[in-house]
């Protein structure tokens, strides 16, 4: 069999497997997985005194891959790199081509959007150079954030605690978090009391009709915005109010256009999955990547469903938008077909990608639903309404508003109509103001009937703590890192144990306040949020303007991080962490047990170290009987970190579920429920694999 005439390389296994199918035998697809050089885990690697020159070696395990890509590449008469088209894709491709010899200047470069056969072929016919720029760009965060990581990291290391680390993004991000943290341990709340009046138009029976009846709020007072700071002057108002009389004072009916939101970019993808379905920003890439290098859908072979997941442009191609205006109006109404005009919040740096959006949008959720995993359907389907009702006609209301006036006091009611439902036929963001809220018809001088009126303590409340979504949007507003960073932030946050995950909130540890205060005192720059966001823009000048990356790593280190390594490293004292306790005292010695971080976890030790060693595991129970011997279910986890509930009773007891499961026995075999995630729904379902049960959660 003649060898193949052209090899093409990719990152992904998966990616070469679709694209394979794609083309035909004179090609041979192969994958590097990843990058196969890199700075060694082991030391700096970056030297510093000859022009910050990076010292690059093989990734270890790549021994066999970087035999097979040589192999290949000597039996080809041509070589084309497709790796990711961003900027770690490009260095990639760059360092395959200096491994295999190759003129960087050639075109032997081929970039595409999204792995379609058509794509695919586009791009194979228009192949470019290797793009220096986006290389350099991604070489100098490389050594920037490897220089701040190794210089910093081993003084955290000798004055806290081993395993610590700091980095020019993650710093900026712990310090967004504690400064949070701070605003809400110093807020002091205030009273103030809400008062609403329910009111009716009409005599007789027509006050005991619902349509006849509405809810004001009380709002001003002589014209002015009124608040109310405590009980006596609530208590004062509610009297002037019972004894006066209500009247309509205007009404006025306005159109309101709610336009759909733009297609996604990474950032607004990883808020939404949070929000919706519940997914980390790790698993949003993970399950994303995985749709983008290409599923088996019955009837369409293996294709990727979803375009480059890695931007920060809300842009579509023009064949793109035709063909979405064209299913809209195939399959709803010529009216449903939007004009809508999206912008990019930042730089047009990565307007290269379109926002991600389905590949092929005839392909729908429900069509490919049998196809996909549950999480990969999940995402699928978040992408493509998202994407389909960017392309919709905005969303039409009807919002009445009226004034209602007793004496000085004036009262507000809304009521609002949907009149024209246009992308929320298919994309529900619906809020409170959408809800429809009728009211009676009312006219100006309309003599109104109190029904009821009180008064409501409230006290306001601090900011509310940062959750993945809301800091992801707060990392991508003060322009901190960039698409391909937003999860690995958030991962490392959490593996340091700088913050801990409470429900969905994200809060600092003593760890992590200790940390932001060392970067705080020592090294400014590196903790300042707006230095950390200028350095993406001259990140960006790399990339746009042919900046020497070196001059952007060298006016870091040498304008201010020397110094301020040398001045840490000989002001900073050892910082003792206080233990922190547990309920449990020590079985051998009856000292408290304190909770430590290890390898694989938390778990107790003794408080008398180093006289006494032990240690036990943190249990967790889950507050069920052990249906088997009736010992308590606790969360485990595997040697591979998976969570799974088994009985405290093991070994001698094995019974196990994946699932968490709840006191409540299967109606129909009398086997535990487990609970179910289902984005924002729970469901109970039968442990027993052969029992089809399954009840809606009452939690």
């Amino acid at each position: 069999m003649a060898p193949a005439k052209t090899l093409v390389i990719v990152e992904s296994p998966s990616k070469a497997r679709t694209i394979g199918k794609f083309l035909g035998s004179r090609y041979k697809v192969i994958a590097s997985a990843g990058h196969i050089v890199d700075l060694p885990k082991s030391r700096l690697a970056v030297d510093i005194e000859n022009n910050f020159e990076p010292e690059y070696i093989n990734v270890r395990g790549r021994a066999s891959i970087i035999k097979e890509i040589k192999k290949e590449a000597s039996k080809a008469e041509r070589v084309l790199l497709a790796t990711d088209p961003d900027r770690e894709g490009e260095a990639i491709s760059w360092h395959i081509s200096n491994l295999l010899g190759m003129d960087e200047t050639h075109s032997n470069r081929i970039v595409f959007n999204e792995i379609t056969k058509p794509a695919i072929r586009e791009a194979i016919q228009n192949p470019r150079p290797i793009d220096m720029n986006l290389v350099n760009a991604q070489q100098a965060r490389r050594v920037l954030d490897r220089v701040v990581g190794y210089k910093i990291s081993p003084i955290l290391w000798s004055k806290v605690k081993r395993g610590l680390s700091a980095g020019r993004v993650q710093s900026a991000a712990l310090k967004i978090l504690c400064d949070r943290e701070r605003l809400i341990q110093d807020f002091i709340p205030r009273e103030y009391w809400v008062i609403a009046a329910d009111l009716a138009k009409g005599a007789g029976k027509e006050l005991d009709s619902k349509r006849h009846q509405f809810s004001a709020r009380l709002a001003e007072y002589n014209g002015k915005k009124l608040t109310i700071d405590d009980r006596q002057q609530a208590e004062r108002i509610l009297e002037e109010l019972k004894g006066g009389s209500f009247s309509v004072s205007s009404v006025e009916t306005k159109e309101r256009i709610k336009k759909p939101w733009a297609p996604y970019t990474t950032s607004s993808l990883q808020q939404d999955a949070s929000i919706k379905l519940g997914f980390t920003p790790k698993k949003t890439m993970l399950v994303a990547q995985q749709l983008y290098e290409g599923c088996e859908v019955k009837g369409h072979g293996t294709i990727g469903l979803v375009s480059y997941i890695r931007t920060d442009s809300v842009r579509i191609s023009a064949e793109a938008d035709a063909a979405c205006k064209a299913y809209i109006n195939d399959h709803f109404a010529p009216e449903y077909i939007g004009n809508n005009r999206f912008v990019n919040k930042k730089k047009e740096v990565q307007d290269a990608h379109e926002a991600i959006r389905p590949s092929y949008v005839d392909i729908t959720p429900d069509e490919a639903k049998a196809s996909l995993t549950a999480d990969q359907w999940k995402l699928y389907r978040l992408i493509w309404s998202r994407f389909v009702a960017s392309r919709m006609a905005p969303a039409v209301f009807d919002v009445t508003n009226v004034d209602v006036q007793n004496g000085s006091y004036g009262l507000k009611a809304q009521g609002s109509h949907l009149r024209f439902d246009g992308y929320l036929k298919i994309y529900n963001d619906s809020d409170k103001e959408d809800k429809d809220k009728t009211l009676p018809k009312l006219h100006q001088g309309d003599a109104l009937v109190l029904l009821n009126i009180d008064g409501e303590q409230n006290f306001t409340q601090p900011p509310s703590r940062f959750t993945e979504a809301s800091l992801i949007k707060e990392l991508e507003e003060k322009d901190i890192g960039r698409p391909s960073t937003y999860a690995p932030i958030v991962s490392t946050l959490v593996d340091r144990r700088y913050v801990v995950r409470e429900k969905k909130s994200l809060v600092p540890t003593d760890l992590g306040f200790v940390v932001t205060q060392i970067m705080e005192d020592y090294f400014k720059e590196i903790a300042d949020v707006n230095f950390t966001a200028d350095m993406e823009g001259k990140l960006d000048d790399v990339e746009t303007k042919s900046v020497p990356w070196q001059s952007v790593v060298g006016d870091l280190y040498h304008g201010s991080l020397k110094k301020e390594l040398e001045v840490a490293e000989s002001q900073i004292e050892k910082v003792n962490l206080p233990p922190v306790l547990s309920d449990e005292a020590c079985t051998l010695c009856g000292k408290p047990m304190a909770i430590k971080e290890g390898r694989f976890g938390p778990f107790l030790a003794c408080t008398g170290f180093p006289e006494c060693k032990n240690t036990k595991p943190i249990v967790q129970k889950v507050g069920v009987a052990c249906p088997s011997c009736g010992k308590d279910l606790i969360l485990r986890k595997s040697k591979r970190g998976k969570v799974f509930y088994g009985c405290s009773g093991y070994p001698e007891c094995q019974q196990v579920y994946w699932d968490k499961p709840v006191d409540k026995k299967c109606p129909e075999c009398g086997s535990l429920l487990v609970e179910k995630n289902s984005g924002k729904a729970k469901k109970l379902k039968c442990s027993n694999p052969s029992c089809g049960y399954s009840e809606e959660s009452t939690k």
